[in-house]
């Protein structure tokens, strides 16, 4: 698929249309993919690459964020995102506070950008949101003095964007370069916020083809205005592909009937060892987590040689320390 050669905007008009950047183009806070340019992405992959080695150190820390305050404020559950952030923060040198969403004021009643306020008043320096709304991350970015960075880690349906940049550090680690990737996201793009923030980075950083593959049911019809192909049979899906990311069935998130049964829905879209064979010899099988195995995706295929899911957890705290050492370096005004 080709694409236009990319527009170098100025700073100045970067800012105003994106709240994520100051006026010199400097991201701020993290908020989305989308609208990111691809100049910003490739700094944070190039500073994740800085970052890999650290995990390697016998002490695992570097000063960048030695005083700073990082409230890890998270109101959908989390394992491993809450985690690598801890870990990314903690590396970096910084004070982190996880606050338990079940026992805080916001189940008492208290509003969102009351809890903000006061938090901000404890000297906090950066928020790491997940909200089951989306767009909660950036209603408090709009509400937080300028020294102060927000990075979105999860909100409703709409984006996760530290997981879609790992998710691209990943491919550039195994594929150096996105020009000739095909790529195929397989599976609940309807549910998956990781699926936008992937859709957007692919397309930013030139990938050659993207596709969305799965039932008409759970691929919003709109998706290829995102200029993406869609399929909605797996093997014209994943055939000849370079990297295939499976995505979970989001369950918790589905009103109604949209599957027959978690049976039906591996037989015609799960991933096995024999479907694998269609793409590429070296294609690489990615999967965002939690992995519901037999279900999107057999054993075999997790735990096989093509399998890069565990590495996407380890290069997931590289990335969030890039994204967390960046904003922190840059003032909102």
């Amino acid at each position: 698929m080709s694409r236009p050669p990319e527009q170098k905007k100025e700073p100045s008009v970067l800012y105003r249309r994106n709240p994520q950047l100051n006026k010199n183009g400097e991201l701020v806070h993290l908020l989305s993919v989308e609208g990111l340019p691809a100049d910003i992405l490739r700094q944070v992959l190039d500073t994740a690459e800085n970052f890999v080695s650290v995990n390697d150190r016998e002490v695992k820390k570097v000063p960048l964020l030695r005083g700073r305050s990082v409230f890890n404020l998270f109101f959908e559950n989390s394992t491993r995102t809450r985690t690598t952030f801890e870990i990314a923060a903690k590396r970096l040198s910084a004070d982190v506070i996880n606050l338990d969403i079940a026992r805080s004021s916001a189940s008492k009643g208290e509003s969102l950008l009351d809890t903000i306020a006061n938090l901000s008043a404890m000297a906090a320096d950066i928020f790491v949101v997940r909200h089951s709304e989306s767009g909660a991350p950036y209603l408090i970015a709009k509400h937080v003095a300028p020294h102060v960075h927000v990075i979105n880690a999860g909100d409703g349906r709409h984006s996760h964007p530290t997981q879609g940049l790992l998710d691209m550090f990943t491919i550039r680690h195994y594929k150096k370069d996105f020009s000739n990737l095909t790529v195929a996201i397989v599976g609940d793009v309807l549910h998956s916020r990781v699926a936008r923030s992937d859709i957007h980075g692919l397309t930013t950083l030139g990938a050659a083809e993207v596709r969305v593959v799965g039932p008409k049911t759970l691929v919003p019809a709109d998706l290829a205005q995102m200029g993406v192909r869609v399929c909605h049979n797996l093997k014209e899906g994943i055939r000849d592909c370079d990297v295939i990311i499976m995505l979970r069935l989001q369950n918790e998130r589905m009103s109604g009937a949209l599957l027959p049964s978690a049976q039906e829905y591996f037989m015609s879209y799960g991933l096995t060892r024999e479907m694998l064979q269609l793409a590429k010899p070296d294609a690489i099988v990615m999967h965002p987590g939690p992995i519901n195995r037999g279900v999107e995706i057999a054993s075999e295929v997790v735990d096989g040689t093509q399998s890069v899911i565990l590495p996407q957890v380890t290069f997931g705290i590289a990335v969030r320390m890039a994204v967390m050492s960046l904003v922190a370096g840059n003032e909102s005004n």
